[in-house]
């Protein structure tokens, strides 16, 4: 009954008439991370602009999986949406026939967020100062260097894996449950070297807590202009980022993702907000929901390769 009452009143609802209620934003981090940092910055320009307030839910663990599954189950009506990070599009090869959702069926899109490079970074006191004598070193001392993620299959987990095939050397993968307890572990030498969205980094590199090595894209960061990118060390490959993106449960009324889109595009194109994220290596940019679809298949269909080759999954 509660389940017909629920999708009576996610049919009932418009353009106009939502929100009724608060709106959710489901972060699948714990909170400190990048993708917790720019939820928190959206929540309260949404909020403006939808007349509800807007509230961040962490719900961390299984590499963003425990927070999509929420947002598939939970009422179609808007008022509960992930803010998903790049994995999302790539747990589909990681957990397989585990995920209790459909990547592709289950969830919505709304609306690309921002990308955001990745960061290499090791602590203040590993003898490595660019990422060439990092590899020297991981090599010239097998087994003994690890390195953190924020989870099994996000892009860090994905571009370190990367660069283990492209340089020929071997490192241990220790995922984590977001950014923060990730960036704990290295400041603290449980790990040698982070490999994450660069945002949550910034404030540390400029105060002299973690030592980069290199970051991904085609160009420096405007964040970290002094940080080298992965192409300048030798490996172009390594050009892509993390991303974020809305979405919210399928069967969604179109004008109920409409609207979110609509008011989304407004809050993405805030210079405030901008200027805000951009000192922290965010770049926002509002999408079609059906471009953020394409993009989450392609990445899926991209990372597959890199997934098969490396004989990757969940435990590593």
């Amino acid at each position: 009954m509660l389940a017909v009452s629920a999708l009576t009143l996610a049919g009932g609802l418009t353009a106009q008439t939502f929100p009724i209620k608060p709106i959710r934003l489901v972060v699948p981090f714990a909170p400190g991370g990048v993708v917790d940092v720019t939820a928190r910055q959206i929540g309260p320009k949404l909020s403006e602009l939808l007349g509800q307030p807007v509230v961040v839910e962490n719900r961390s663990g299984a590499g963003g999986t425990l927070a999509a599954d929420y947002v598939a189950k939970a009422a179609p009506d808007g008022h509960t949406l992930l803010v998903a990070f790049d994995s999302h599009a790539v747990n589909p090869h990681i957990y397989k026939t585990e995920l209790r959702y459909d990547t592709f069926k289950d969830l919505a899109p709304i609306t690309f967020i921002g990308s955001i490079p990745l960061l290499l970074a090791t602590h203040s006191g590993y003898p490595a100062n660019d990422i060439a004598a990092f590899i020297n070193l991981a090599k010239s001392k097998p087994g003994t260097v690890s390195y953190a993620s924020v989870g099994a299959g996000s892009s860090g987990h994905l571009a370190a894996e990367q660069l283990k095939l492209l340089a020929n050397f071997d490192m241990l993968h220790v995922p984590f449950k977001g950014g923060a307890p990730a960036l704990t572990a290295l400041m603290g030498e449980q790990v040698q070297l982070i490999v994450f969205a660069a945002g949550a980094g910034v404030p540390l590199v400029q105060a002299g807590k973690i030592k980069p090595l290199a970051i991904s894209g085609k160009r420096r960061s405007l964040a970290l202009p002094g940080v080298p990118t992965m192409a300048e060390a030798g490996y172009p490959q390594l050009d892509s980022g993390a991303w974020m993106g809305l979405l919210a449960a399928a069967g969604t009324p179109p004008a109920v993702i409409a609207r979110l889109n609509a008011e989304m595009t407004k809050v993405l194109r805030d210079p405030e907000l901008i200027k805000k994220l951009s000192d922290q290596a965010v770049e926002l940019s509002a999408s079609t929901p059906e471009e953020l679809g394409v993009l989450v298949r392609s990445e899926h269909d991209k990372w597959g390769k890199v997934i098969r080759d490396a004989k990757l999954n969940v435990s590593q």
